[in-house]
C-alpha cells in the first residue's frame, strides 16, 4: 500500500487518465482529466445500477483508447456506503479505486473559480484535481473473513445499541411503578431480579406475596446469593413504596415485553460474538493475540474488522494514523502549542484500542510496568490518559508483529524498547 506523498504522485505520468466521481444515493457524475488537469471530455452521468456501472466502464475504455492512455485511477469520495457498491464493482475488474478526504475537496472548491459553488459537476472535476496532486489514499476494501467480521461487528453494535435502549427503557419504567427496587437489588439484570420482573412483581403483588412465595420463585433462577434477609428487604421496600398505581396493567405488558427483549437480544448477542471469535482463528497472528493477558477475543474481532487483512500494511504506524493516534502539533517560530492525537482516522478502531489500553494497565503486570514509567519517567511524564494513549499505539505495533511473523508475545522483548525497565528486570 503506498502511503506517502512522493510515491502517490509518481504513479501520475502522462500515460493517466484521471477519473473523478462525485457519488450520490441514485445517480454519480464523472469527469476525466490528464496528468497536468485538463479536462478531456464532458461530463459523464450514470445511475447507481448495474446498467450504470457497465456504462461507466465503456465510456472510460472509450476515452483511454481514444486519448492512448492506458493508466486508469479513479477517484471518489467515500460519501456514507453509496460508493462501496461501485468501488467493489472497479475493484472486481482490475481497475486502480481510490478515495480522497471529502475534507480537501471542500477546501479544494475555489482554486480554479474563487466560489465556493457547490455541484455534482464541479465535485467530480475537484475530485479528479485532488487526485492528480496525489493527495488520495488506496482504500482497504475487505473481502472473505475480513469483509464477514467488519459486517459482524456492525451487528454486534446494533444489538448493543437495542440491548442499551431496552436497559434505559426498564430504568424509567421501575423509575415510575418501583423505584426502590433497585435498592434492594444492585442490578435488575441478575437473576434474581429478572425471575421476579419477569412474573410481573409490582410492589402490591409482593405485598399480597408471602416471603416463602417470593423465595420459591426466585430459587427457580437461583440458588445461591439471595435469602430470606433479601426477601424481607424486597417487601419492606414495597410497603413504603411511591410507585404509579395507574396504568399497572398496561406497566406489567411494558415490563413483561422489556424483559423478553432483553433476554432474547443477550442470548442473541452472546451467539453472534462466540461466531465472530470463531471466525478469528483463520486469521495468521489472532490466536498469539487473544493469549495476551487482558486482550479479549473481541478486542482482536474488532480490530480486524476495522483494519482488515495486515498484509496491506507496510508498517504499524499506518495502523497507528488510520486509528487516529498518531500526535500532531501545533508550533510557529518560538511557539510550541499542545501536541495532541490527530482523531482523523477510524473512531471504531480508537476506542477499542483505548479500551483495551485501560485493563492491560491495571492486570496486565508488563503492560503496567510501562503504564508507570510512561507516568513518571523524568523527562515527559505523561498523564494517565495521555499513558493510555501511548499503550494503544504500543499495543498496533505488537499485534503488527504478532500478525505478520505469527509468533508468540514475549514481555521481555516489548520492555526491552524502554532501557530502564529493562536494567530493573535484569537486576531483579
Amino acid at each position: 500500500m503506498d502511503f506517502t506523498q512522493n510515491k502517490r504522485l509518481k504513479q501520475i505520468t502522462g500515460n493517466t487518465l484521471i477519473i473523478g466521481v462525485d457519488i450520490a444515493k441514485h445517480k454519480h457524475v464523472a469527469r476525466a482529466i490528464d496528468d497536468r488537469g485538463v479536462d478531456l471530455a464532458k461530463r459523464f452521468m450514470f445511475h447507481n445500477s448495474f446498467e450504470g456501472f457497465t456504462n461507466l466502464i465503456g465510456w472510460i475504455e472509450a476515452l483511454s483508447h481514444k486519448l492512448n492512455r492506458t493508466h486508469v485511477i479513479i477517484g471518489m469520495e467515500p460519501t456514507g456506503h453509496y460508493w462501496l457498491n461501485l468501488a467493489y464493482y472497479l475493484k472486481n475488474r482490475g481497475l486502480q479505486t481510490v478515495v480522497v478526504n471529502p475534507m480537501k475537496v471542500n477546501r479544494s472548491k475555489e482554486l480554479d473559480d474563487d466560489s465556493p459553488t457547490k455541484n455534482d459537476t464541479k465535485d467530480a472535476k475537484v475530485i479528479a484535481q485532488v487526485v492528480r496532486d496525489g493527495r488520495f489514499h488506496e482504500p482497504t476494501l475487505p473481502e472473505d473473513v475480513y469483509a464477514e467480521l467488519h459486517e459482524g461487528m456492525k451487528l454486534h453494535d446494533i444489538i448493543q445499541e437495542d440491548l442499551s435502549s431496552i436497559k434505559a427503557q426498564m430504568h424509567n419504567l421501575l423509575d415510575r411503578y418501583f423505584p426502590e427496587f433497585q435498592q434492594v437489588f444492585k442490578s435488575w439484570t441478575g437473576k434474581a431480579a429478572i425471575q421476579l420482573l419477569k412474573q410481573g412483581y409490582f410492589p402490591s403483588d409482593i405485598i399480597q406475596a408471602t416471603e416463602q412465595e417470593l423465595l420459591n420463585e426466585i430459587n427457580k433462577a437461583t440458588k445461591r446469593a439471595v435469602g430470606l434477609k433479601r426477601v424481607q428487604e424486597l417487601k419492606e421496600a414495597a410497603e413504603q413504596s411511591v410507585g404509579l398505581q395507574a396504568g399497572l396493567n398496561m406497566a406489567k405488558e411494558e415490563l413483561n415485553y422489556l424483559v423478553e427483549q432483553y433476554e432474547q437480544l443477550t442470548k442473541r448477542l452472546k451467539v453472534h460474538q462466540e461466531q465472530l471469535e470463531e471466525l478469528i482463528q483463520y486469521i495468521p497472528g489472532a490466536v498469539e493475540m487473544t493469549a495476551i493477558k487482558g486482550v479479549s477475543a473481541m478486542t482482536v474481532v474488532g480490530f480486524f474488522a476495522e483494519i482488515g487483512d495486515l498484509s496491506n500494511y507496510s508498517d504499524p504506524c499506518q495502523i497507528i494514523k488510520l486509528a487516529g493516534l498518531n500526535l500532531t502539533m501545533n508550533q510557529s517560530g518560538l511557539h510550541k502549542g499542545r501536541t495532541s492525537i490527530s482523531k482523523r482516522g477510524r473512531k471504531r478502531l480508537r476506542s477499542i484500542l483505548f479500551q483495551v489500553a485501560r485493563p492491560l494497565s491495571c492486570h496486565n503486570e508488563d503492560f503496567k510496568q510501562l503504564h508507570d514509567y510512561y507516568r513518571n519517567r523524568p523527562n515527559n511524564p505523561l498523564t494517565g490518559k495521555q499513558s493510555f494513549v501511548a499503550l494503544s499505539c504500543k499495543l498496533i505495533k505488537i499485534f503488527f508483529v504478532l500478525g505478520t511473523r505469527q509468533c508468540a508475545f514475549s514481555e521481555s522483548r516489548m520492555l526491552a524498547d524502554i532501557p530502564m525497565l529493562d536494567n530493573n528486570n535484569q537486576v531483579a
